[in-house]
């Protein structure tokens, strides 16, 4: 290792030790024959100090070091002077009398100022990430996400559930949104896409008797963007066999409290409250209704509808996908009334906003295609769709459901962020764009090429 300690961890017990510290500068004052720097890596800050003596080419290599720079020092710890002590830091106590330094990283001028209140716009901030990603406040939101997500695993690993991985490159099937496209070198003309959900794979898990499954999976959605919207966002997926509802809000809410306490020391009153959809509606004219919060006030959202009629288009379509399993004792409304069907979904809310989605799933293949069959489905496009999964119903299939929960939304609601930008480590902006990275960008024509794609300028209509 280049050095002995992180930048937050030195204090009075290493009096006179003889450390070597490695980071970025972060702040230089030059008080005459006296150079002072903040010392910064993840762990904090480290005062360190040159004088002009014994070794008076450290101490003019230190007149030359600039913001960001990257710096190997070693010194002795000593305690900081009378009235210059700061409570407020891990290592406000002490200081590093420098003996050594190495430039390993110089710094260019800087676009911003890596602080805590930086004033640049967003844009240039995503541009130049790697800086932004040294202020607190990012670093911070980062670390809340990875502690959430560990303790979201623990749990779930504590109750025999297996984290296994489901496929980037998979079959266009319609959920909601536009997928993404990939198109196959190998395959001419045939394209996978990017899953908007593991749904169908989940359930096929449950097909292949894995019983208890989750994944912190990548999604994909080529929709429009807004402040909690994201081309690639991330859920915690969860599907399990032989459950009812109550099994699913039964583990969700257990889950949440583990959590919740594990990672931020706060008791979550159980069990969350519950409403119906209709009363929802009625008394909130919202799916996702804000209690007035408490810090953190979850909702279950229950008894939905199967269906829902789209005015626009003149046809029911689902309220969740088709997928969802309906209440029994509406099976026979399939035929008659569509309003009449209730389904085993489930919404969990969180102040206001929905954190999560679910379903007790349709495990016959006779109840699936009649499902295809209400939406106006033909079977020969079921089929073409769908008929990998089609086929797996007709192997026993348990019954099964599930709940998949957004993490970017959820850890923006912790840490009092505006947008899920601000808690992606690499968040592309409302327009889909990477400024960090430039994507989506040209390819050259020999790719093209490779992949059999032609493209053709768009004609000018004015």
């Amino acid at each position: 290792m280049l050095r002995t300690h992180t930048c937050g961890e030195l204090n009075q017990e290493h009096l006179n030790k003889e450390v070597t510290l490695c980071g970025w500068v972060g702040a230089r004052r030059d008080h005459g024959k006296i150079i002072f720097i903040d010392l910064r890596d993840r762990y904090g800050i480290t005062q360190v100090v040159f004088f002009p003596k014994p070794d008076a080419s450290v101490y003019e290599m230190a007149k030359k070091l600039r913001n960001e720079d990257v710096i190997k020092v070693k010194g002795s710890v000593s305690t900081r002077p009378k009235g210059t002590e700061n409570p407020k830091m891990a290592t406000g106590l002490i200081e590093v009398g420098a003996s050594g330094l190495e430039i390993l990283g110089p710094a260019q001028d800087l676009p911003f100022a890596v602080d805590d209140n930086v004033e640049a716009g967003e844009e240039i901030r995503l541009a130049y990430r790697y800086l932004d990603l040294r202020r607190k406040p990012v670093f911070d939101r980062l670390a809340l996400r990875h502690k959430f997500n560990q303790a979201f695993r623990s749990y779930l690993n504590s109750n025999q559930f297996l984290e296994i991985e489901t496929p980037f490159l998979t079959k266009s099937t319609p959920e909601g949104a536009r997928d993404y496209l990939v198109p196959s070198r190998l395959n001419q003309h045939k394209f996978y896409a990017l899953p908007q959900s593991p749904q169908l794979f989940k359930q096929i898990l449950m097909m292949g008797g894995i019983d208890k499954y989750y994944q912190v999976v990548r999604c994909f959605r080529d929709e429009d963007l807004r402040k909690d919207r994201q081309p690639e966002f991330t859920q915690l997926d969860i599907e399990m066999s032989f459950v009812e509802e109550e099994d699913i809000l039964s583990l969700a809410e257990g889950m949440f409290a583990c959590v919740f306490k594990e990672a931020l020391g706060i008791d979550l009153k159980l069990p969350f409250s519950r409403i119906t959809h209709k009363e929802a509606i009625l008394k909130y004219k919202s799916d996702k209704p804000d209690l007035g919060e408490g810090d953190y006030r979850f909702l279950w959202v229950v008894d939905f509808p199967l269906f829902e009629y789209n005015k626009e288009e003149k046809k029911w379509q689902m309220s969740h996908h088709p997928f969802t399993s309906p209440r029994e004792e509406d099976i026979q409304y399939l035929d008659k009334d569509l309003a009449k069907v209730g389904a085993r979904a489930y919404d969990l809310v969180l102040n206001g906003e929905e954190l999560g989605s679910g379903s007790i799933r349709i495990h016959t293949s006779a109840l699936q295609k009649k499902i295809f069959d209400v939406l106006g489905m033909p079977m020969e496009d079921a089929e073409k769709k769908f008929g990998f999964f089609l086929r797996a119903l007709k192997y026993g299939a348990p019954v099964h459901g599930g709940i998949a929960f957004g993490l970017d939304r959820l850890y923006a609601i912790i840490s009092g962020s505006d947008s899920i930008r601000d808690v992606i480590a690499f968040p592309k902006t409302q327009r889909g764009v990477c400024p960090l990275s430039e994507a989506p960008s040209s390819v050259s024509e020999q790719q093209l090429k490779e992949l059999h794609i032609e493209l053709k300028e768009e004609k000018n209509t004015q």
